[in-house]
């Protein structure tokens, strides 16, 4: 049992998880609102040994060396590299501190959004209408850049809703091409397709302005990576274009990328698509069994 556990800021628990990590913790505190300062942290954190926190807080070495009863981090959310965490990786090996992530705990609501989004523009429910007349998914050809676990999930229900279904990957997956999931280089795979959906790790920019120029126009795409996958002023200049549309959600809503999420061509959704109650009980349980693990051990 830790001796104290000190929850920095809000992270996916339910009201059950809060009950149940009692259980792993003599004192448990809670902060309802983001810290301000390096100070504030120091402050909350005082001489926890176990600290829960999510990716909207950055923990510093000048913060580590100064809680020095820190033994383990829990992260409320996904990891991309040391590069992209907001916790320095590198101080907190060093202190031999345990750093724990969540993983794919979101990823089951993403197609549903993805699906959902191309539906109402194909069909013009909503605001816009992709052409002068409803198109259905059947027959469309659909490129998914990026075929991890999202990505295939991606191409699994597209290719149900009966799209003719293109990947681009690093790695080849002979398993989803039996699958009649077709691969094709980036170049070919942008030229081909009437519709993208990028699927890669956190601001891996793999669209430039050649690959836009590529894709054409009277295209759709959809941007569900973290961050950016695109040069912004690449994707700007396809979007003036006027024909071509762009759907993405809150995971790319960052200070780097509003010029193109207020893009009238642009449909914004203000909240996380991978977001959902069932990703909170799977966050939770993710974060408990983490938890456990480490004191088990």
């Amino acid at each position: 049992m830790f001796n104290k556990i000190v929850v920095l800021e809000p992270i996916l628990l339910t009201d059950e998880g809060k009950a149940e990590i009692k259980n792993y913790g003599r004192e448990i505190v809670y902060y309802d609102a983001k810290p301000a300062s390096d100070k504030e942290i120091v402050d909350r954190i005082g001489n926890a040994d176990c600290v829960l926190l999510s990716f909207t807080t950055k923990i510093t070495k000048a913060v580590l060396e100064k809680c020095s009863n820190i033994k383990y981090i829990g992260m409320s959310c996904s990891y991309y590299g040391d590069k992209y965490s907001n916790l320095d990786m590198t101080v907190a090996r060093e202190k031999g501190i345990t750093v724990t992530y969540l993983k794919d705990y979101g990823d089951e609501a993403v197609p549903e959004y993805i699906v959902s989004e191309l539906i109402r523009l194909l069909h013009g429910l909503g605001e816009y209408q992709w052409r002068d007349r409803p198109y259905e998914l059947t027959g469309l050809k659909v490129g998914i850049i990026g075929l991890g676990k999202i990505g295939t999930m991606v191409a699994h229900v597209l290719n149900y809703f009966g799209a003719d279904v293109y990947y681009y990957s690093r790695v080849r997956k002979d398993d989803e091409e039996a699958k009649e999931i077709k691969y094709l280089q980036l170049e070919e795979l942008l030229k081909e397709c009437d519709i993208i959906s990028t699927h890669l790790r956190r601001d891996v920019v793999l669209l430039d302005e050649k690959e836009f120029e590529l894709f054409g126009n009277g295209k759709i795409f959809v941007n569900t990576t973290v961050g950016h996958c695109y040069d912004v002023a690449a994707l700007k200049k396809w979007l003036d274009n006027g024909s071509n549309y762009h759907i993405c959600d809150k995971v790319s809503n960052i200070p780097e990328t509003q010029e193109i999420i207020n893009h009238p061509k642009t449909i914004y959704t203000d909240k996380v698509c991978g977001n959902s109650k069932q990703s909170d009980v799977r966050a939770t349980n993710q974060t408990l069994n983490n938890i456990k693990s480490y004191l088990e051990n």
